[in-house]
């Protein structure tokens, strides 16, 4: 299917805290699931041998039900920061509306695992998964970046490039200083004029985690849905549709990075954001 980039010229977020935890989304510093891929094509080529082989029934079924759900649907994907940002800090720093009547950074350059894997690279190949797996289900995917080396877009237009899609989800990981935190946690927009909307977008949370915490682990410093709920985040505020920030783990706790930094555990994030998206609707 055709794929759709809306990609804003611009830049990257600000950090804001939450207490005993560092940010990693473009604006924020705080506190067995089966291929998709897969799935959808219905046969599996052999790694090995590269002869084709016939898919499991159940997974036959289950591909046609994630199609029969997802056909001309259009899904919104930010992979947070990006590439080129740490070599541009007087755009980056440069001041967008925040959705709320205030300002913040454009952007920020995101965090990094201990060997220096940086989030906007994890951010990117999870998304490139996910795109794949959305495209392959009838999905059209719309991506607030067209790579990973340029600058920005600024967290304002990371919003409203989605006014568009049917939902966003904007694709993030965590760098707590302490490397003992751990688990993905999930922020939804704090309640602001738009209702509605925001209750869509707290189920969507909700629908996310559920699928996340199959696979990985909650952060329980942001409760047992491991959702979190804020005001600050330009993204999320100028967003008209549902939308969400998944923050997947923490970089700098060694398990979780060893998850981030393979191609397998990429793949397994983009399953269970595919599972979420799919619930969701």
């Amino acid at each position: 299917m055709r794929q759709r980039l809306l990609v804003p010229i611009l830049l990257a977020s600000a950090a804001l805290c939450l207490p005993g935890l560092a940010a990693c989304s473009d604006e924020s510093s705080a506190p067995g699931q089966t291929s998709h891929a897969a799935e959808t094509a219905g046969r599996s080529a052999s790694a090995d041998t590269g002869v084709e082989e016939e898919g499991n029934p159940s997974e036959t079924a289950s591909a046609k039900a994630d199609e029969a759900v997802l056909k001309g649907k259009v899904i919104a994907i930010d992979p947070g920061h990006n590439g080129g940002n740490a070599q541009h800090p007087e755009e980056i720093n440069r001041q967008v509306p925040d959705g709320r009547g205030g300002t913040k950074a454009c952007n920020t350059t995101g965090t990094s695992t201990n060997s220096d894997y940086p989030e906007a690279d994890f951010t990117w190949a999870v998304a490139q998964k996910l795109n794949t797996s959305l495209t392959d289900a009838g999905a059209e995917v719309v991506l607030s970046r067209k790579d990973n080396e340029g600058v920005g877009p600024c967290v304002d237009e990371r919003g409203t490039f989605a006014d568009d899609a049917d939902l966003l989800v904007s694709i993030h990981a965590n760098g707590s200083e302490s490397s003992s935190v751990k688990g993905f946690h999930i922020i939804a927009a704090d309640p602001g004029e738009d209702e509605k909307t925001e209750k869509a977008s707290v189920d969507l949370a909700k629908s996310v985690g559920s699928s996340m915490g199959e696979e990985f682990t909650p952060n329980s410093a942001y409760g047992k849905d491991a959702i979190s709920r804020r005001p600050d985040l330009a993204g999320l505020n100028n967003a008209s549709v549902p939308a969400v920030i998944v923050e997947c783990g923490e970089m700098r706790n060694p398990s979780e990075a060893k998850i981030m930094e393979s191609k397998s555990g990429q793949r397994k994030y983009a399953d269970a954001l595919f599972d979420g998206i799919v619930d969701w609707f």
